[in-house]
Order: structure tokens, then C-alpha cells, then sequence
């Protein structure tokens, strides 16, 4: 079993729900009370938000990738950078280690195109929505990324900010955020990807009038998958 580096605390919401997610499917797994090889560095969400909101990116970027360090010093062999946006600075962060970063941009639209989905709805932050290094990734890949408008944006950011990154899950937000998956679908979107890793405690990807693709779930297989190796199908007789 390789050991798993996990930035987290962006939120800490979220963080705790990798690693259920990741402990779970090692035991799913290996069976018995197996458990995953998981290091955690849970950073002070506040001091990036301000960086953030500053739009101080490559200091963001200097933070992550000497936690990044941190974590490959203390013995991981892969590092996860458990939120959707802070991958802006994905770059700066794998080259300040060794370890692969497993990139959650890459295994979302890995799964998409799996799925045969070519348009999906991003919902996320607006860091996330707006600043293009996400869709255009997306769009390397082959994706054609959609997004809510500025008031759909708008209303995903003060969600994820004021409510789910401080453990707040309001049925009245869960059907504002429904309604504009509904809008997208009418406009042509063919699937939804949960583009927060707080989205999920909001909405059950399975539960979507449009095939969701929730971006923490998958970033929890992938770690598992690196840790223990993919799992290999098993051949009909």
C-alpha cells in the first residue's frame, strides 16, 4: 500500500468527507479493518481565502507547494490538493515535489468522456467558474464546459462560502442550485459535475435529473486506486 498526501482544510468540511470516502474504499477493498496509509496537512482556510480574494495566486501557490513538500518529506507518495479551485495553482504545487499530483481536473473529465458526456454544467466557485483554468483543461480533453450565469455564479459562491465550507446544508439553496441544473439542461448541458468538494454534502450526484459527476468522490477513488492499484475487471468465462 503506497501512502496518500492529503492538502486539506479547504474547507475541512470536505476534507473530512475524502477521507471517509478514501478509508471506506479501502476497506471495501483490502476488506476486514483495513484502512488506507493517509498523511494530512489541514491548512488555515482563512489565510487562503485571503490570498484569494486578494488574487494572490502565486503565494497561494508557494503555501500549498511547501505543505506539499511537507507531506512528501514525511512519506507520501502522491499528494491530493483536496479542493476543486486551488488546483489553479496545481502547476506550482507538483513542482515542489517529486510525488505525482493527482490532478482533479483530469480524473472529472476522465470520467465524463467514460460516460460518453461531452457538455457538462461546472458548478463551483467563481474562482473556479471564471478564471478559465479549469474549462480550458476541460476543453484539452475534449469537454465543452458550461456555466450558470453571472447571477447563477454568483449564487454558487455565496453557498459554498457561507454555507457549506461552515457546515450549513439549506433545503431552500438545494432547490435555487436545482433549478439552475434544470436551466442548463434546457440549454444543452448533457451532465452536471459537482465542481466543489463541498457540493456533495448538497446534492446526491445519483439524484440529478442530469448524470452528475461529483468531483470529490472521484478524487477519492483515484488516491485509492493509486494507493492499492486500479481495479482490474475480471475476465468472463
Amino acid at each position: 500500500m503506497k501512502t496518500i498526501g492529503l492538502i486539506g482544510g479547504m474547507s475541512f468540511e470536505s476534507t473530512a468527507v475524502y477521507y471517509r470516502m478514501i478509508n471506506e474504499a479501502a476497506r471495501e477493498r483490502l476488506g476486514g479493518l483495513h484502512s488506507a496509509d493517509v498523511l494530512v496537512h489541514s491548512v488555515d482556510f482563512q489565510s487562503i481565502v485571503d490570498l484569494q480574494k486578494a488574487g494572490r495566486w502565486d503565494a497561494a501557490g508557494e503555501r500549498l507547494g511547501a505543505v506539499a513538500a511537507g507531506l512528501e518529506k514525511a512519506g507520501a507518495q502522491c499528494v491530493l490538493i483536496c479542493t476543486n479551485t486551488m488546483h489553479l495553482v496545481a502547476d506550482a504545487v507538483q513542482e515542489a515535489v517529486s510525488a505525482p499530483v493527482i490532478n482533479i481536473i483530469d480524473e472529472v473529465a476522465r470520467d465524463i468522456l467514460a460516460a460518453g458526456k461531452r457538455r457538462p454544467l461546472l458548478l463551483a466557485t467563481r474562482y473556479t467558474m471564471e478564471h478559465g483554468f479549469y474549462a480550458n483543461r476541460m476543453k484539452d480533453a475534449g469537454l465543452d464546459v458550461m456555466v450558470p450565469d453571472e447571477a447563477g455564479r454568483a449564487l454558487m459562491h455565496s453557498v459554498i462560502f457561507n454555507e457549506l465550507c461552515q457546515g450549513k446544508v439549506l433545503d431552500t439553496s438545494r432547490e435555487r442550485v436545482l433549478a439552475l441544473i434544470e436551466t442548463a439542461r434546457a440549454a444543452g448541458a448533457d451532465s452536471v459535475i459537482l465542481g466543489c468538494t463541498e457540493i456533495c454534502l448538497l446534492l446526491d450526484p445519483d439524484a440529478l435529473t442530469l448524470p452528475g459527476f461529483d468531483s470529490t468522490a472521484i478524487h477519492a477513488r483515484a488516491a485509492v486506486d493509486f494507493a492499492l492499484g486500479p481495479v482490474v475487471a475480471s475476465k468472463a468465462a
